[in-house]
């Protein structure tokens, strides 16, 4: 059995999110024993740079600002990440090399961003191959995804693919498989009949006939749920806060003419969707794919405040032609108006329906290939 350690973070929880679904779909097919979970995080906390200076951990200052809504300004933040990053990459690089060194690994896979050169000198070092499998739908060059060094590349845009080649990677080190990681949930829960979706809708205090926007801002929730519920007054509305709770209980004392069903942290997310009829949120790489797997047409919002590297998101919506995106929420009223025309709602979910991610059941045979 090979064994593999497979790299995440906390920051945002989508990277952990799809470190946990691919090794279950592992543990499905008998392959997954040799599989190791590793913090990058706790690996690296000794020269958590941020930490030292705020008390905050990096990955949890990432969070602080996504619950909040501070993500103006994200691209020169981001600027400032690296600068930190490339002034401390020689201790990063000691750091995973002893790590690796006192257990190592036949292949490692990489799941997170920024960090990928540090890893690469660190396993060259030690002769152990990097794979990084992107959870975004294309990079945000320089140094966010790819760098210029002998690894593998998992992708799951054409996109992606290109950038990867114009970095000079040749294609046997680049795969290309047919989206993001989802969590094999969405693949299979069971389809309900009409009957018992109007069942289920109305156990959540919905009137069946008609339809439910489901309002997801991530894990951590965002202020930006409440002015969408209350520009939507009449409009029956599902909305998961995550681990927001002072953002829940705020969503659930707002006076709201439709039924507003508000639920917090929950593994219950495939099932929701199931309820749903359109989709509103941050364009995140996995909840836009989460969504459109279960043909849910989308709005999301694309500004300044919009994190540098989902910015892509919101041109592969206008691209596939799966939704709507908006320079600003203050115009989801109309927006979801537009997007429940039935000619235009039939076009969306068309769009969703032609779009088939298997990525997840994909990914094991191609590390098995790597690994050797």
């Amino acid at each position: 059995m090979k064994r593999l350690d497979f790299v995440f973070f906390d920051a945002g929880g989508g990277h952990r999110a799809a470190a946990h679904a691919l090794r279950r779909v592992m543990e499905r097919r008998g392959r997954a024993e040799g599989i190791r979970m590793v913090n990058l995080q706790e690996v690296l906390d000794a020269i958590d740079v941020f930490r030292k200076a705020t008390g905050i951990r990096l990955q949890d200052l990432y969070n602080v600002l996504l619950k909040r809504g501070w993500t103006l300004g994200s691209g020169q933040l981001l600027t400032g990440m690296h600068a930190v990053i490339r002034a401390f990459h020689g201790p990063a690089v000691r750091a995973l090399e002893a790590f690796w060194r006192e257990n190592r690994p036949d292949l490692v896979v990489s799941l997170v961003p920024n960090l990928n050169r540090a890893m690469g000198e660190a396993l060259g070092r030690l002769g152990i191959p990097l794979v990084t499998i992107l959870t975004d739908l294309a990079d945000y060059p320089p140094h966010f995804w790819m760098e210029r060094q002998k690894q593998y590349f998992i992708c799951g845009t054409d996109k992606a693919v290109q950038q990867a080649f114009a970095l000079g990677h040749p294609p046997e080190r680049v795969y290309r498989v047919s989206g993001m990681i989802l969590d094999p949930r969405f693949y299979e829960i069971e389809p309900l009949g009409a009957a018992e979706r109007d069942a289920a809708r109305a156990g959540l205090g919905f009137h069946p006939g008609e339809p439910v926007g489901l309002v997801l801002f991530g894990g951590q929730g965002a202020a930006v749920m409440l002015e969408i519920a209350r520009r939507l007054p009449r409009r029956q509305l599902l909305a998961i806060c995550g681990h927001n709770q002072t953002l829940a209980a705020r969503l659930r004392a707002l006076a709201h003419d439709a039924p507003l069903f508000v639920e917090g942290f929950t593994r219950e997310v495939p099932r929701y969707m199931q309820l749903a009829d359109y989709f509103i949120g941050k364009p995140g790489p996995g909840s836009i794919s989460e969504a459109v797997a279960m043909r849910l047409p989308v709005i999301v919002e694309r500004n300044l405040w919009t994190l540098p590297q989902e910015r892509y998101n919101t041109e592969w919506v206008e691209e596939q032609g799966v939704g709507l995106v908006l320079d600003n929420f203050r115009r989801i009223a109309p927006a979801v108006e537009k997007l429940l025309d039935p000619a235009a709602y039939a076009r969306f979910r068309t769009a969703t329906g032609r779009i088939e991610n298997r990525a997840v059941m994909e990914i094991p045979e191609i590390l098995e290939r790597i690994a050797g």
